[in-house]
């Protein structure tokens, strides 16, 4: 189920108001010795094709970019813990600056939800009367943030409030905390005083829980759907949070120091910037248009320019993945940010000659800008991960097709740009068919005959935020549990097959196994070895490496699995995950981030009138 939109003209921020909270915030820096630890949860379950190598050596841009608007607001005492490098970290053994933080993060994407609810558990663990204020956020926050609340009195663990936004709603709540903390309060104690007296419910883009005396969750109060910011040249310089990231370790505790400049690029070679946000599709199985209230946001080229510059002289940093949901969606926009790369130089040597990057895009509009290929590559890109998903646009529409498919390799090919596409197999796709290019490995052979550097080969799955979210578990094609074993969090990641309607949906399974070893061998390694012409072969022998280094353990992580779907039984799931706790409103309606069954909870009511609150009143207090 897609995130509900927001009235129309009231889906962005006002220009100023990010920078607004930002000045406010480092006045009130001064009075608070806050210390925050943000940790990024990772479960190595995951580690398999087509992610291999960049989920440990790229340190991800959401808990960077929290980071960075801390240290910008003044927090200078924030430290960035990545469970990829840190997997035995302990929130309950944390110490920062000698003691135990103000403030504990954890961000999660679904896959690593587990890891997520462990942090949590363990950082409640710790004395109430020493405990940080614990929030919740990223990806699974944004869809799921009742997963962060324990829905059973027995087992009273939980975050203290979700936030289901982007920086500027975390910004407004710490703000919303500080302007009235009392001096020698934790900050704990504060949001709990502001919380149960309604202040927090004027800011959109939080979830919390009221409680019982005894602190049990009760029900859920949705403060509903973010503003977003629309001028993404706002955002704190990415550069800072790379200043706060954690050095990788076998301990629970936190070092004395954050990583040394000088060992940043070692351990994270690749760096993820955010340069645009948003698409123009509305595939059924994204999230993405929906969450971005069908808005197209970018940062401007000579922002991006001065990011990428920066980032190469302090680190040393040479490869960049932009995390853009459609980098050529707006031709204009899109062409700002490249010339402007293509003019740049870092210390009288141009960009493209320092720095390399990739980014994502479609094959329609890469056909859309063929005419400017070349000052794309003049830009510093090496690397397009295409979202082909189905040569034949039997599944889903985007204007692919097996003609334009291949006339697109060719373009970017003979411009020196790596053709990357991603794959969606799906229940009435077979493996081969003869006389069309509808198989599965058909078009993988097609792809890589027309030059496809990288493949990756996804098998649709339930991705909460989507259309078809619900409509997936409705029609029963959702997997419960197979053979006995649990469909876990982890597995929903696109190489299991999770979810299919399909009478032998093991076949589904090997037919992925198949199409990334028809493409990852040593026989294609050899090949891309002694085409020494190519302007790609070393990409090409590079990405074959390692792909089968990836194969390896997607292999050993996916068979057992196939193995069981072969030998059933498979039980389906019959509703929708929503949660267990009652969700409303702050005005009492329904909540914005409710899934169909979700309890409906009711407003508590104080001599007549609502508890909700607004800043003004507790100020007053």
């Amino acid at each position: 189920m897609e995130l509900p939109r927001r009235t129309r003209g009231d889906e962005l921020l006002r220009p100023g108001e990010l920078l607004g909270v930002r000045h406010r915030l480092r006045n009130l820096a001064r009075r608070h010795d806050l210390t925050t630890v943000i940790a990024c949860a990772f479960d190595h379950r995951t580690r398999m094709l087509p992610f291999i190598y960049a989920d440990t050596r790229m340190a991800p841009a959401g808990v960077r970019a929290i980071g960075a608007a801390m240290l910008d607001c003044g927090f200078n005492k924030t430290r960035i813990v990545l469970q990829q490098w840190n997997r035995h970290f302990r929130p309950s053994e944390m110490r920062l600056d000698g003691r135990i933080p103000d403030i504990f993060m954890v961000s999660s994407m679904q896959i690593h939800s587990a890891r997520c609810e462990e942090l949590i558990r363990d950082a409640c663990r710790i004395d109430p009367a020493h405990r940080p204020l614990i929030i919740a956020g990223g990806p699974k926050t944004i869809y799921e943030p009742w997963d962060g609340f324990s829905p059973d009195p027995l087992d009273p663990w939980g975050t203290d409030v979700a936030v289901t936004g982007e920086e500027y709603v975390l910004l407004s709540l710490l703000e919303a905390l500080l302007s009235i903390r009392a001096e020698d309060e934790s900050l704990r104690s504060t949001f709990i005083r502001v919380r149960n007296s309604g202040m927090l419910d004027d800011i959109p883009g939080l979830v919390y829980a009221r409680t019982d005396r005894e602190g049990v969750a009760e029900e859920l109060v949705d403060t509903g759907i973010q503003r977003l910011l629309g001028d993404l040249d706002e955002l704190p310089h990415s550069v800072l949070g790379y200043q706060l990231l954690e050095p990788p370790s076998r301990k629970a505790e936190l070092g004395p120091r954050a990583l040394p400049a000088s060992q940043v690029r070692k351990y994270s070679p690749i760096a993820s910037l955010v340069l645009t946000l948003g698409c123009k599709f509305a595939c059924p199985y994204c999230p993405i248009p929906a969450y971005n209230q069908r808005q197209y946001r970018v940062k401007s080229g000579q922002r991006v320019a001065a990011e990428m510059a920066r980032l190469h002289r302090e680190y040393g940093l040479r490869y960049f993945f932009g995390t853009d949901d459609n980098f050529f969606n707006d031709k204009q926009h899109t062409l700002d940010i490249v010339e402007t790369l293509a003019r740049t130089e870092i210390d009288g040597v141009p960009l493209r000659k320092r720095i390399r990057w990739g980014t994502e895009a479609t094959v329609h509009d890469t056909l859309v800008m063929k005419d400017h290929l070349r000052i794309v590559r003049r830009a510093g890109i090496r690397a397009l991960w295409l979202g082909v998903e189905d040569m034949t646009a039997t599944l889903i529409r985007k204007g692919q097709s097996v003609d334009k498919t291949r006339d697109v390799f060719r373009l970017l090919r003979e411009r020196g740009i790596c053709p990357m596409p991603m794959m969606m197999h799906h229940d009435t796709q077979p493996l081969c068919t003869r006389g069309n290019s509808y198989g599965l490995l058909n078009q993988v052979r097609r792809l890589k005959k027309a030059g496809a550097v990288s493949l990756q080969v996804s098998m649709i799955t339930p991705s909460n935020g989507s259309k078809a979210y619900e409509e997936m578990f409705a029609s029963g094609l959702v997997f419960e549990s197979v053979a006995g074993k649990r469909v876990e969090q982890h597995m929903l990641d696109g190489n299991h097959v999770v979810a299919s309607g399909h009478k032998q949906p093991w076949r589904k399974q090997l037919n992925i196994l198949a199409a990334y070893l028809y493409f990852y061998n040593p026989l294609w390694l050899a090949i891309a070895l002694v085409r020494l012409r190519s302007r790609l072969y070393l990409a090409d022998a590079g990405m074959q490496a390692i792909g089968m280094w990836g194969l390896l353990q997607t292999l050993r992580r996916t068979l057992g699995w196939a193995v069981r779907l072969m030998r059933g039984p498979i039980r389906r799931a019959t509703k929708v995950p929503a949660s267990r706790l009652p969700m409303r409103s702050a005005d009492g309606g329904a909540a914005s981030h409710a899934l169909p069954g979700t309890p409906q909870g009711t407003p508590v009511q104080v001599d007549g009138e609502s508890s909700a609150g607004t800043h003004a009143d507790i100020l007053s207090e």
